[in-house]
């Protein structure tokens, strides 16, 4: 039987809401790249790899969203789109491309997730238990990516900065919506 757990105050709310968002964007930019690159390329499987941890994040905040009570984001349908697009568009740009872009978003994400866990301190082991696992492996993502060639993308600082703003407003946006 699963434990339902009392509902969510309003800062923790939209911190799960900002997190479910977050992830599922992540599943779907790595789906671009894969639909882009393929099985075959040596980074598919690194990326896969990265997905299936994505996925689980996204499926534990899916959960707590549900036993919280927290709603989800209205923006999702954007997410789902957006998050594919950049995948694709970073991955026909080359592989060096798509792994500048895991780098910028993991640095937004361990930005996020740091300010999170700061903000929460013991208030809620639950949440700052996943955000704390969920972190270090956003953090092993970038560290591949940037041993994979990501600082050597075309006009990677360009780039990077235009994916890092893009992931500053999708954070704000969706804490609202």
């Amino acid at each position: 039987m699963t434990s339902v757990s009392p509902p969510a105050d309003r800062r923790t709310a939209s911190m799960i809401r900002v997190d479910q968002a977050g992830e599922y964007g992540a599943t779907r930019i790595y789906a671009g790249q894969l639909a882009v690159m393929g099985d075959r390329h040596p980074m598919a499987r690194e990326i896969a790899h990265m997905a299936e941890q994505e996925e689980r994040h996204r499926k534990f905040f899916d959960a707590m969203i549900t036993r919280r009570g927290v709603r989800p984001t209205a923006l999702q349908p954007v997410w789902d789109v957006a998050g594919f697009a950049l995948g694709a568009v970073t991955a026909a740009m080359g592989p060096r491309a798509a792994m500048a872009c895991t780098a910028a978003v993991e640095t937004e994400i361990d930005r996020h997730y740091q300010m999170q866990l700061f903000e929460l301190g013991d208030s809620d082991p639950e949440l700052s238990d996943a955000v704390a696992e969920f972190r270090a492996e956003e953090l092993e993502h970038k560290k591949a990516a940037v041993a994979a060639g990501a600082e050597s993308a075309p006009a990677y600082p360009l780039l990077s900065l235009a994916i890092r703003a893009g992931c500053r407003a999708a954070i704000a946006l969706s804490k609202r919506i």
